[in-house]
């Protein structure tokens, strides 16, 4: 198992927690009440920094009732936290947009985290034709 190193920025926020067998993604929580209003775009407080293991980064995503009971849309769909972000200073933060009007209270789960090796190094090689079967249509739906 793994350790990771946290220093928490707020008294009071829950703190982080494997769950094991039920998600190997882990809840990260707004670190003080926040009130955004339609069209407004902010960062938000996670109230945590972590040490990565060397060779890891953290992969950042809204809970699937974010948007729902909130309103509010992550800007960049997915945050990548890099091993080298790992200062007493470097606060993890949720860039968000809001859709409608919304307080939101300190410690709502508003997003979650899993860490993931580093992509090792890929050589790209150019060829006339690959071997896979032609699907027609992008992506998995074939359309």
């Amino acid at each position: 198992m793994e350790e990771i190193k946290v220093k928490y920025f707020v008294e009071g926020l829950d703190p982080l927690c494997y769950v094991a067998g039920k998600s190997d993604w882990i809840d990260l929580h707004l670190a003080e009440d926040v009130t955004l209003h339609a069209g407004e775009f902010r960062l938000l407080p996670l109230g945590v920094a972590m040490a990565l293991p060397e060779g890891y980064e953290a992969h950042i995503v809204p809970r699937s009732s974010t948007f729902k009971n909130y309103g509010i849309l992550q800007t960049n769909s997915m945050g990548v936290v890099d091993y080298s972000y790992r200062g007493d200073g470097d606060q993890w933060r949720m860039p968000v947009y809001a859709t409608r009007d919304v307080s939101i209270p300190k410690n709502a789960r508003i997003c979650q985290f899993r860490i993931m090796r580093h992509q090792p190094p890929l050589h790209f090689t150019t060829v006339e034709h690959l071997d896979g079967a032609d699907r027609g249509g992008f992506g998995s739906t074939g359309v």
